[in-house]
C-alpha cells in the first residue's frame, strides 16, 4: 500500500462499473510509442525512506548555498537578512489560515493582516491604495498594462529598455492573447538612462509607459519627466520596483507622477527560495481603484459598532461575471505578504531608511574597489545597491569561473540577453547588508586573477 489504498477487488469493481476490462484499457488513446513498457530509464526503483533521504541530501550538498560564499547576485531577487522573528511569527497558530479566504469576513485575522499590508505598500510606493498582493512582480507588471488599456482605451504599451527582460517576456507572452502592442527595446551599456529615447516613442496611441526604478542596470530614471510626457497624451506611467529596500533611500514612484506602481516584495521578509514563491506588489491612485486587479480589504464597523474588516473589492472572475472581471488572478500571496508585512513592521520607517543607507554605502565601497580591477569599467554614475560593470571579456564564462572559485559574482547580461553582443561583457553586481568587506575583497581578488 505504498501509493494506492485500493485492493485488487476494489479496482476490479471500479473497472466493471465503467465498463473496462483492465487498467490498460484506460490508456487506449495514448499512442503505443508513448507508453512505458517498464521502469523509467535512469530512475532507480523504490527504496527505503532512509536511503532516499541520504541520496537527496547528497544531491542537495552539491548546491552552493547563498550564505556560504561571497554573494553578489541580484537582478530582481536579493539576499537580505530576514530576522528570525519573521519565520517564528508566520508559523504561529494565530496566523494559520486557508490559502485564500473564500468566506473572507469569517477570517478576520487574515483580513486585518492584509489591510495592514495594503497600508504599508501604499505608503512605501507613494500611492493612494494598494491591493492585497499578487503572485509576483512580473505578473503584477502585466496586470498593470492590461489595467492601463481598460482605463485609456488604447492598446500600445511602451517599455523602457531598463525593464527586467523576464518581466518583458511575461508581458509578450500574455499580449499574444489580448492584442496589446508592446514597444520594447534592449538597454544600452552606458551610464545614461534611456529617458530621451523612451519619451520620443510616446504618442497619441500610447496607453502606458513602463519604467523600472531602479532599472535592470541599477540606474535611476527621471520618473517625473517621463510622467509629464506620458500624461501629455493621456497615457499612464507604470513604475516597476524590483528592490523595495531602495525606497528607503529614493523617492517613492507615486510621488513622482506614477499612476500605477508594481513590484516584487521578495526583499522584505521572503528569502530567495530558489526563485519563489514571491509576492507581487500593486498600487495605484484612488481614481483608478475600480480597475485595479486582485482583491482589496477594507476597514468598517459591525452592527455593534466594533471595528471589523471586509473584502471591499474582488474584481476577479471567481466572484463576479467573467466579462466584468479585471483579472484572472485567483488568489493573493498571503503567507509571503504576511512575512513582508512583519519584516517591514519590525524595521519601521527609521529602520528601513537605515537599512537602505547601509546597502548604498556597501554598494559604493564595492563599486569603487571593483573599478580598480584592471580592465573593469563601472558603467553607472548613480545607483542604489546594484550597479553594472563592463568587463574586457564576455561576462558569462567569467561568472562561471568565479563560481568555481567560490564567489557568486553577479548576473551576466549575456544570460539575460542571449545573443546581444553589445551586452555580453556586462556584469550586474548587487550588494546588500549581508555583504562584508572580506566578501568584496574576495570578489576583487578573484576577478583580478580570472581577468589576468
Amino acid at each position: 500500500m505504498r501509493y494506492l489504498p485500493l485492493t485488487p477487488t476494489d479496482r476490479a469493481e471500479m473497472l466493471a462499473t465503467i465498463g473496462a476490462d483492465s487498467i490498460d484499457d484506460l490508456f487506449v488513446d495514448v499512442p503505443v510509442s508513448a507508453r512505458l513498457d517498464g521502469p523509467v530509464p535512469g530512475l532507480p526503483n523504490h527504496t527505503s525512506e532512509l536511503a532516499v533521504e541520504r541520496h537527496l541530501s547528497a544531491l542537495a550538498a552539491k548546491n552552493v548555498a547563498a550564505g556560504s560564499v561571497p554573494f553578489f547576485l541580484g537582478c530582481g531577487a536579493y539576499r537580505h537578512h530576514v530576522p528570525a522573528s519573521v519565520d517564528h511569527l508566520i508559523q504561529r497558530g494565530e496566523y494559520l489560515t486557508a490559502y485564500t479566504p473564500y468566506q473572507p469576513e469569517i477570517a478576520q485575522g487574515t483580513l486585518q493582516m492584509l489591510f495592514e499590508f495594503q497600508s504599508q505598500v501604499a505608503r512605501l510606493l507613494g500611492c493612494d491604495v494598494a491591493n492585497a498582493s499578487m503572485y509576483d512582480g512580473s505578473t503584477a507588471c502585466w496586470e498593470a498594462v492590461t489595467m492601463a488599456r481598460r482605463v485609456t482605451r488604447k492598446a500600445k504599451a511602451v517599455f523602457s529598455g531598463g525593464v527586467h527582460p523576464h518581466y518583458v517576456s511575461v508581458a509578450k507572452t500574455m499580449a499574444k492573447f489580448t492584442g496589446d502592442v508592446l514597444d520594447t527595446t534592449q538597454p544600452w551599456l552606458v551610464a545614461e538612462t534611456d529617458d530621451d529615447r523612451l519619451i520620443e516613442k510616446i504618442d497619441a496611441d500610447t496607453s502606458c509607459v513602463v519604467v523600472q526604478y531602479p532599472d535592470i542596470l541599477g540606474r535611476i530614471p527621471d520618473l517625473q519627466r517621463i510622467a509629464d510626457a506620458a500624461h501629455a497624451v493621456k497615457a499612464l506611467l507604470i513604475a516597476v520596483v524590483t528592490e523595495p529596500v531602495a525606497l528607503g533611500a529614493i523617492e517613492a514612484p507615486g510621488n513622482l507622477g506614477a499612476d500605477i506602481v508594481v513590484g516584487e516584495g521578495q526583499s522584505l521578509g521572503v528569502g530567495l527560495q530558489f526563485g519563489g514563491p514571491y509576492v507581487g506588489l500593486f498600487a495605484c491612485s484612488e481614481k483608478l481603484v475600480r480597475q485595479m486587479p486582485g482583491r482589496l480589504c477594507g476597514e468598517t464597523v459591525d452592527a455593534e459598532g466594533k471595528r471589523g474588516f471586509v473584502l471591499t473589492l474582488s474584481t476577479r472572475e471567481q466572484h463576479i461575471r467573467r466579462e466584468k472581471a479585471t483579472s484572472n488572478i485567483c488568489t493573493n500571496s498571503g503567507l509571503c505578504a504576511l512575512a513582508f508585512s512583519i519584516h517591514l513592521t519590525l524595521l519601521g520607517e527609521k529602520g528601513l531608511r537605515q537599512l537602505a543607507e547601509v546597502n548604498h554605502a556597501k554598494a559604493c565601497a564595492a563599486a569603487e574597489r571593483l573599478a580598480q580591477v584592471p580592465g573593469v569599467e563601472l558603467v553607472n554614475d548613480s545607483f542604489f545597491n546594484e550597479f553594472t560593470l563592463k568587463l574586457p571579456v564576455e561576462a558569462r564564462p567569467v561568472v562561471r569561473e568565479l563560481a568555481d572559485r567560490g564567489v557568486l559574482a553577479g548576473v551576466s547580461l549575456g544570460r539575460l540577453y542571449p545573443g546581444e553582443d553589445a551586452l555580453a561583457n556586462g556584469l550586474v553586481v548587487a550588494v546588500t547588508e549581508t555583504v562584508t568587506e572580506e566578501d568584496i575583497e574576495a570578489l576583487a581578488a578573484a576577478l583580478t586573477e580570472v581577468l589576468a
